[in-house]
């Protein structure tokens, strides 16, 4: 089976993303309006079978020195081929993220997905500080 990757964001099945987003681990029951307004703000990229969206994934990032992998999404349906890596990949080699001297993600079940494309356990822990909302501490917690 072909699959096809891009980042134009008319194609884009905004539906589809809102459901996937909100049926996951990390953000189950968010809003479309939020979805909507972090795919306006982010660098996005969709996986395509033909016509049918099988994949997605963004990237927050100011293009020079910093980016942050979120959002990262299979459809069952697809799973199982390689689309996870070849997302990464995408972002890794893609001109407007070479030279990006840092890129961060947080996944609760793919390390061995992003371990292959060179991601790995931060080096300086001690280091990384994170300030959540009130709703996000309390879902983290809910999860723990």
């Amino acid at each position: 089976m072909s699959f096809e990757l891009s980042d134009d964001t008319a194609r884009l099945d905004i539906g589809r993303i809102h459901g996937w987003l909100a049926s996951s681990y990390w953000s189950p029951g968010i809003e479309r309006d939020l979805v909507e307004r972090a795919i306006k703000r982010s660098h996005c990229l969709g996986v395509y079978r033909k016509a049918e969206q099988v994949g997605f994934a963004r990237a927050i990032t100011d293009h020079a020195t910093f980016a942050w992998i979120a959002d990262v999404w299979v459809d069952e349906s697809a799973r199982g081929q390689g689309l996870g890596q070849r997302m990464m990949g995408w972002f890794i080699d893609h001109p407007a993220f070479c030279g990006i001297r840092r890129i961060g993600l947080v996944t609760a079940d793919a390390h061995g997905v992003y371990e292959k494309v060179g991601f790995h356990a931060l080096l300086r822990p001690d280091r990384y500080m994170e300030r959540l909302s009130p709703e996000a501490a309390k879902l983290l917690k809910a999860a723990s």
